[in-house]
């Protein structure tokens, strides 16, 4: 991380590059400038722990039918007016509860449950994952030395060097391919590019990707634009899964909910470049 004598600091971890005053905390609300060094804020604090079957994830193709220990703390660095999980996405320090978790008490927990219920790893979920960047690094490194698998369902809004690092500790990433135009990423606050990155530096270093698109009426549900995504996709991979999952009215967002025919059409365009095109959320 970068800084100046001034006394604020720049965070590298995405592409947002928050200028962070000391004390203070990025768009994100987990980053912090301490010192002089950006730091994890809500390293090991805790919102939601809970044992889920994998394809709630969703992951349709890393070992179905398991179960995953899913584990998620507070903060997002992107704004989506429809935000599913705003209530910790969006919460800062103090507004809600949290439990502290070292990486190695996660672990352990993860161990018991795979003793107990065949609990496959660990998903890093709820929240985004990425912006608790030092906590993640630290508890993948553990997951694998005990050969546990390490889930990352993120947006991906994480730049390329941090992201390369992370990668060798993860098995299986869905990644949130929100939209496919940088119109639709200026709206919530994100950069396309980056979000592509991830997913093709993923897939090049050998971990298991999906993909999710929200669909949302009138926003991100172009034909064109569909064809251009799976298109896309497709040239990474044809086997990469797409998940196309309904959208329903949350948060700051009062657009009617996507019409199954909508789904329906989109799925029908992306199948002609994807292998797997799924519907979810229906």
């Amino acid at each position: 991380m970068s800084e100046r004598e001034t006394g604020s600091a720049v965070c590298e971890l995405c592409p947002h590059y928050c200028r962070i005053a000391e004390g203070g905390t990025g768009l994100c609300a987990a980053r912090t400038n301490h010192g002089g060094k950006i730091v994890c804020k809500n390293y090991g604090r805790i919102t939601s722990l809970a044992l889920d079957p994998i394809e709630k994830k969703p992951l349709y193709h890393f070992h179905p039918g398991s179960i995953i220990l899913s584990v998620g703390s507070y903060g997002c660095n992107l704004l989506c007016p429809f935000c599913q999980n705003h209530e910790i996405s969006r919460a800062k320090e103090g507004e809600l509860r949290t439990e502290t978790l070292a990486p190695e008490a996660l672990v352990q927990i993860a161990e018991d449950t795979r003793q107990k219920y065949n609990n496959i790893g660990v998903a890093f979920t709820y929240n985004e994952p990425l912006v608790s960047y030092e906590y993640l690094l630290d508890c993948a490194k553990l997951l694998c030395e005990r050969g546990l698998a390490v889930v990352l369902v993120t947006n991906g809004q994480m730049c390329a060097e941090p992201l390369r690092k992370l990668l060798p500790y993860v098995d299986a990433m869905n990644i949130d391919l929100k939209g496919f135009t940088q119109t639709f990423y200026d709206w919530i606050g994100g950069d396309l590019e980056t979000t592509k990155t991830a997913i093709r530096l993923a897939a090049e270093a050998g971990v298991h990707v999906e993909v999710t698109t929200l669909v949302i009426p009138g926003k991100n549900d172009n034909e064109k634009e569909m064809e251009a995504e799976a298109c896309w996709l497709a040239s990474i991979s044809p086997e990469i899964p797409l998940h196309l999952s309904r959208y329903f009215p949350r948060y700051h967002c009062n657009i009617p909910m996507t019409p199954f025919e909508m789904l329906k059409r989109l799925q029908t365009i992306a199948n002609q470049y994807l292998h797997y095109v799924h519907i979810g959320n229906v």
